[in-house]
């Protein structure tokens, strides 16, 4: 069985890129080698420089672990916490 191919629209893209320049700014604001973080998150360094890319295809997983390295594990938490819509759908389920 063949797998779909992943495409993200250049919008969403960028936003990938942007949680990539994150996390290579909270590495080098701590000081970290690209090999410690790599070393430390138990990924490849090649991952890390996909991650710091913003590469969609690189798992959940280890942008978390990446995360947990730096201390913000709980930044995850963050993801779609903000529902807004999800919730005036819901309450005019509820009517």
């Amino acid at each position: 069985m063949k797998s779909k191919k992943s495409v993200l629209l250049p919008k969403h893209q960028k936003l990938m890129e942007q949680v990539g320049e994150n996390i290579k700014l909270a590495r080098k604001r701590r000081k970290l080698t690209t090999v410690q973080v790599s070393e430390r998150a138990d990924i490849d360094r090649t991952t890390l420089y996909q991650i710091e890319k913003g590469n969609p295809k690189v798992s959940f997983g280890a942008y978390f672990n990446v995360l947990r390295v730096f201390g913000l594990e709980k930044d995850i938490l963050k993801l779609a916490a903000d529902d807004g819509f999800g919730r005036k759908l819901q309450d005019l389920d509820l009517l």
